[in-house]
Parts: C-alpha cells; structure tokens; sequence
C-alpha cells in the first residue's frame, strides 16, 4: 500500500481514472458547483462592500451620542433618535467632554466661478465643527482645516474637496484663496485629497443614500447657522410637539427637531465610561428643567453599532435580498452534488468491494472518496471563478451603480471562491463517501461471482 505522498498521488490517480469514466456526471457536479458558487461570491462581493467598515483604524474609538427628545411613544422602536436638536447638539460641543468633537449637518451652497461666462454651480457641502478632519482622519491635498478660533468667530472660511479645486482653480493650491459661496466671500483653508468614505457613515442619518458623492465644501458648523442655512438632508420633528413652524430659523434651532449628526472621539474605555454617565447626567437633568416629562434615554453607538440602528440601517435591502436567494440555490445545488456523487460513488460499489476484499480499510476508501470529491470541487472552483468574474462584470445592471463600483474581484474573493467550491463539494460527498465505506465485499464478491 503507498504511504505518505504516494497515498495522495495514488488516490489522485483514481480520482482521474473516475472522472474519465463518469465524464457526464462529472462535468454535471462541476456545472452545478460552479454555478452555485459564482451566485453566492457575486452577491457576497456586494455585500461585503456595502457591509465593510469604512474606517477600521478608528471606528471603536468614535462614537455618536444620542439623547430621546421624542418621548417614549414616539422614538424610534424604543431607541433614542439618531439625530440630534440644535439644542442638545451644541450642549454636547460646548460642553467639551471627549477629545474631539464635532457636530455635522448637510447643506445646499451656490457656488460663483471666476470669469462672467461661467455658470453658478450648486454644491452640496456639509457644516462640521473644526475637529471634524482630524476626527475622521481626512486627507489633505494643501492646507488643512480651520481653526478652534474660527468656530468661534464664526468665520466665513471654507475646505472644498479636490474636484471641486479642479473645477475652479484647476488643480492648482488653492489655499488662502477666495470663493463666493451664497453671494458672500469665503477664504480656503484647505483642499482635501480624494477622500470618499464609504458609506458615508458621520453623516448617514441626515442623507438620503449613504453611498453617494463626497461632499464638495466643508464650512463651520457656527457660519453656517450664522447664514441660516437650513439641512438638505432628513429632518425629523417630535409628534408630541406642535409641529414647528419652519419658516422662523429661531424655531428650527430651537424647536425639538432633530437633524445634526454630533461624534465624538473617545479613546479609552475609561473615556466611553466617563462620557455615558456625563451624557445620562445632561439628559436627567434636562427632565429636571422641565423639558421632559419622561426619564430620556441616551446612546452612545460606536461606528459599526451605528450602522446597525434603525434608520441608519446601510446594507440595500437588495443587497441582503440577493444574498439570501444566492445562499439557497447554493443549498439546492449541494441537494443535487449529493444525489449525484451517491449515485457515482455507489456504481462504483464492485470496485469497492474487490479493494475492501484486498484488504483496504474503511478508512483508505474515505480518503480515497474524499480526494476525489476535492479534485472535482477544485475543478468547481475553476470554472466559480470565471463566473464570478463574468457576474462581477455585470453587477452594475442589478445594484446601484454607487454600490456596484465598491464590489471589486481581489485576490481575498478568488481565494474564497475556490475554498467554498472545495469545502462545499467535500460536505456534498460526506454522506456518499459514507455509504460507499458501508459496502460489503463479501456480498459484492457473491454477486459478481
């Protein structure tokens, strides 16, 4: 009997001598294996891309506070909002608890070009807090952001993103320049790199799709209520509240609306602990100044957790849809891969038996089995990968074209095709292999005789 590597190129040996016998049946496993895999890698790729998290480096260390100003019967499925007022948003700014904090709140700016041929451009832009960059870790191309004192000054001072610079000063460093955003000038204090977090997840709960572009031009958080610019995005009112009367700014801030995103950086752990009992402490005591009259819950979601909330739910229902459909055609292709080896594993059974007569063990005819189920799931393998890069190709004609750009065919995804194409294909052959080590050469022997 071979032993060691001779064992495994003896049973590959058989593997090859089967397979050219059964060449139909075999081609029908690797068909079915191959088909069923390239569904499911395909619908993974997706998945993946829409499910990853868009800053590993540094999502556990930032968090989004959220405090219940809806009440008990109007919040969302007993969880605080995701958003929050004007109110508490810059109680949580000013009251500098973590060590950086930034509140953002998506907006609608006109921009003016240079030159009287040119056309205004309208720009979406996000009002953020001067931590906002270094929170989030945005490259910059020139510059940088503005400064504490900025805030505070509410300076007409503005980012803009690296398209937005090809735009208008064509690529060239831009910093220190000025553009007319709404009829008033701004000066640049930076230009940002490529920079497209995906999903855009700090500002996720104010957008309509967390998966679009980048926002062109960042200003202060303090400008941009200073200009009265209202959100472009969600805006959500309490129902146990008159409903404010939005035309008045005065009442937008300071009604119980709900529309800024507020992050804060919180290292530690003992950071995390220290900034929950100060936000549980913030919120009691707004019950005792008479603005609840319910104990208001609070939440501090890191960015993963965040994802997940109601609301904030980033993963397209088609994506899931998808990948639950591709894991049950999976499924029923095994079924079949299963019926399939059973009936070439046990036309095999004279075979069997004369081995097992010979002396070979139970044990020698698993090995022998499980090879060949391996050899056709490499096989399976192959033909999963061309496809899945044939589905990769045309994913863009299924999912939205933002999410579709996200699915790329990398090395990890090949590798796992060929992987799930074996390990499923072996799962397929255990009961098969089972039944074909049950065979009894005595009775083989008889019946052949």
């Amino acid at each position: 009997m071979p032993c060691g590597h001779g064992v495994l190129r003896y049973y590959g040996s058989l593997a090859w001598r089967s397979v050219h016998r059964s060449k139909a049946l075999t081609a029908l496993i690797v068909l079915l294996m191959g088909c069923g895999v390239a569904t499911c890698m395909v619908t993974f790729a997706v998945f993946r891309a829409a499910s990853a998290d868009p800053i590993p480096w540094k999502s556990g260390q930032l968090f989004a506070p959220q405090i219940d100003n809806y009440g008990p019967l109007h919040n969302w499925d007993g969880k605080p909002p995701t958003m929050l007022s004007y109110t508490d948003a810059v109680a949580l700014l000013h009251a500098k608890q973590a060590r950086r904090q930034t509140l953002v709140y998506g907006s609608r700016w006109t921009v003016m070009p240079g030159g009287a041929q040119r056309q205004p451009l309208s720009q979406e832009g996000d009002a953020v807090s001067h931590d906002f960059f270094a929170m989030f870790d945005a490259p910059f191309r020139y510059g940088g952001g503005w400064s504490a004192s900025d805030d505070d000054q509410r300076a007409a001072v503005v980012v803009i993103s690296s398209a937005l610079n090809q735009k208008l000063f064509g690529g060239a460093n831009s910093v220190g320049r000025e553009i007319i955003l709404d009829a008033h000038t701004y000066r640049i204090t930076g230009v940002l790199d490529d920079w497209n977090p995906q999903p855009r997840f700090f500002d996720v709960a104010s957008v309509w799709f967390p998966f679009s572009h980048p926002r062109q031009l960042y200003v202060p958080f303090s400008r941009a209520i200073d200009m009265r610019k209202g959100a472009s995005g969600n805006f959500f009112c309490s129902a146990d509240a008159p409903p404010p009367d939005l035309s008045s700014w005065q009442n937008i801030l300071h009604g119980e609306c709900d529309w800024i995103n507020a992050w804060v950086e919180l290292p530690t752990h003992a950071d995390v602990a220290h900034y929950r009992d100060w936000l549980h402490n913030y919120a009691a005591e707004q019950q005792r100044l008479g603005r609840f009259n319910w104990p208001p819950s609070v939440g501090l979601p890191d960015v993963m957790q965040w994802l997940t909330l109601p609301g904030n739910v980033v993963v397209p229902k088609a994506s899931a849809l998808s990948m639950i459909v591709s894991i049950s055609f999976l499924l029923i292709c095994l079924v079949n891969v299963v019926g399939l080896m059973l009936a070439r594993f046990m036309r095999r059974a004279p075979e069997i038996g004369v081995r097992r007569a010979l002396g070979a063990s139970r044990g020698a005819i698993y090995g022998q089995f499980l090879i060949e189920a391996a050899v056709v799931g490499l096989a399976g393998g192959v033909l999963g990968l061309l496809l899945t890069a044939v589905g990769m190709a045309g994913i863009g004609h299924v999912f939205e074209p933002e999410i579709a750009r996200l699915a790329t065919l990398d090395a990890s995804l090949l590798s796992l095709t060929v992987l799930v194409a074996v390990a499923t294909t072996l799962i397929a052959a255990l009961y098969p292999t089972w039944r074909a080590a049950q065979v009894q050469p005595a009775w083989q022997l008889k019946s052949n005789g």
